[in-house]
């Protein structure tokens, strides 16, 4: 059973990644928030937030310097310039889905659907936990390094995300 604490984080991304609306806020064109508006909106305290920034374990949120605004890191669906630095990947990255979703990748490839960007990530472990939120777990395995090398752009979020627009088939296989 969740605990409050996991019920607010969620709901934060929620408003944050998806629906700032939710609460009656804006998001700026860098995706941040303004702290007070939040904490009003969510009915929570600054020491609450600050708890939950700090225990996310995926590294989900950052504040400003002096903390008066907010921002998730990653993983939006609404329009925002989270200001993501180009980075040379890893040779491999790894992408962990639901076997439910298997055919549809490979068919069409990794995209990002709701979100601006794929999702990737250099642990294999934390690949597999993914795809184990979608049902029995699928790790792919992406050739980086082939798809760097065609010219396609790879971003590293503050929390170590690796983000791509999309990839295609010829750079996909399924983990054994």
């Amino acid at each position: 059973m969740e605990n409050n604490l996991t019920k607010t984080s969620k709901f934060i991304s929620l408003i944050l990644r998806h629906k700032p609306e939710t609460i009656g806020i804006e998001l700026d064109e860098h995706g941040w928030a303004n702290v007070h508006e939040l904490l009003k909106g969510v009915n929570i305290d600054m020491a609450t937030l600050e708890e939950i920034v700090k225990k996310d374990e995926k590294g989900r949120y950052s504040f400003n310097e002096d903390k008066t605004k907010i921002r998730a890191n990653q993983g939006h669906s609404v329009n925002v310039d989270v200001e993501l630095q180009e980075k040379i990947p890893p040779d491999i990255l790894y992408h962990g889905t639901g076997e439910k979703y298997v055919e549809s990748i490979n068919r069409i490839g990794l995209i990002p659907k709701t979100r601006l960007y794929v999702h990737m990530t250099e642990d294999l472990v934390l690949a597999k936990k993914t795809g184990e939120r979608h049902g029995k777990p699928v790790i792919y395995e992406i050739d980086a390094k082939a798809m760097a090398k065609d010219g396609i752009k790879f971003y590293k979020s503050i929390n170590n995300v690796w983000l791509t627009k999309k990839v295609d088939t010829i750079y996909l296989k399924i983990k054994e």
